[in-house]
């Protein structure tokens, strides 16, 4: 859903293969005009370590300068692992469950870079308070985001934007956050909020596990991320998960044949989700985010707002590009940009709030961003005093 975005903008100015093991998905790829080169394709599964191994080392003794993940999270760790040691760099979207640090031995053994989850969030956000964080005190971060649907509709008010089985994770993967410099463990879904956004009226906000390398690259006392849904979706997930639906313990169920067979009820119900929440291909729909970083520099206490409201867009050939695709998808791109010039080298795991740090790279990116535009719109606002002045 996100990697057909990012081929297509890479296949203007490079060679570009794509490897997937549906070759109607690889038919809706369409290099742009006066791309670099044709999009190859290979028919591959991928979830095979031996099969992402060969397709890594290049077809035909033509080895890549780069790889681009953009794989399911279930298959995103052994996929960039296969990939560091067969000695590429790689760029990666995967929202995998694992700690990518622990491949940081392996990349720096192999002298190669691996940027992670580089996407919108996780992804900007990063970016966002990476380069802040080199400019100021940082007392308190916060990220909101969410794709939806552009129409809400019953029953659950959302289409998913990305991979589904992804989507399902953040509903049972237990959030971490940080408040007064301690570390909390909360139910994902929790700690509902309404909160009001320009061009979006009033959604709500629930805890998700999205701070992820944050909690341990950057020692900000105050961290959250929640993500963003249409008021109601939250309570219903809710149920689904508190009434066994999202469970991967195997339940037994006799079948048609009076039969006695197990089933994961995450399967039955990925299945039956999946279908209701499939994104059409011309189906309008939106990314939202806030980020807002505070704290202190030289100039006293202020207060760093970033939104983000993108709509989609259609390209030269009348196709709609999904807006989690764009905002997803062309931040990935930027940095394997700088990583393929060579001006991003940084052997080992890279998040992405280390390619933040360096103004280059922070203008960069938005820059590479807003020419596809992907608009942050950032507000500053100051107090007139020092923490701790008087007033």
């Amino acid at each position: 859903m996100v990697g057909r975005a990012m081929a297509e903008d890479l296949a203007r100015d490079f060679a570009v293969t794509v490897v997937d093991r549906d070759p109607q998905a690889m038919g809706l790829l369409k290099a742009p005009e006066a791309a670099a080169a044709p999009i190859q394709t290979h028919t591959a599964d991928l979830s095979d370590p031996a099969a992402v191994s060969r397709a890594v080392q290049g077809f035909d003794d033509a080895p890549f300068d780069l790889v681009v993940g953009a794989v399911p999270g279930f298959m995103g760790f052994q996929t960039l692992k296969t990939a560091l040691e067969a000695g590429v760099d790689v760029v990666d979207i995967s929202f995998f469950p694992e700690d990518p640090f622990e491949l940081d031995a392996l990349a720096r053994e192999n002298g190669r870079t691996a940027v992670v989850d580089i996407g919108v969030a996780p992804g900007m956000d990063n970016i966002l308070l990476g380069y802040h964080n080199e400019r100021m005190q940082v007392d308190r971060f916060v990220c909101m985001v969410g794709g939806l649907p552009a129409e809400r509709r019953w029953p659950f008010a959302y289409k998913a934007p990305f991979s589904p089985i992804d989507v399902l994770e953040e509903y049972t993967r237990p959030a971490r956050y940080r408040v007064n410099g301690g570390e909390v463990v909360r139910p994902a879904l929790s700690d509902v909020e309404l909160v009001d956004l320009p061009g979006m009226g009033t959604l709500e906000a629930f805890n998700s596990d999205g701070l992820r390398s944050l909690l341990r690259t950057i020692d900000a006392p105050n961290m959250v991320e929640k993500t963003l849904r249409y008021p109601g979706h939250a309570d219903l997930m809710r149920v689904f998960r508190e009434s066994g639906f999202f469970s991967e313990d195997p339940v037994t169920v006799r079948n048609s044949d009076g039969q006695d067979t197990a089933l994961r009820p995450i399967d039955l119900t990925s299945s039956l989700l999946f279908q209701q929440w499939k994104l059409g291909a011309e189906e309008e729909e939106l990314t939202v985010m806030r980020v807002a970083v505070s704290g202190e520099d030289e100039g006293g206490l202020v207060r760093h707002t970033y939104d983000l409201l993108d709509r989609g867009a259609v390209d030269a050939s009348g196709r709609r590009i999904s807006s989690m695709s764009r905002t997803t998808g062309y931040t990935a791109t930027g940095a394997a940009r700088l990583v393929i010039d060579g001006r991003y080298h940084h052997p080992g795991i890279s998040p992405p709030e280390y390619l933040g740090k360096k103004q280059e790279h922070f203008e960069f990116l938005m820059a590479h961003l807003a020419q596809r535009k992907v608009i942050y719109r950032h507000r500053e606002d100051r107090s007139a005093s020092k923490r701790g002045s008087a007033s």
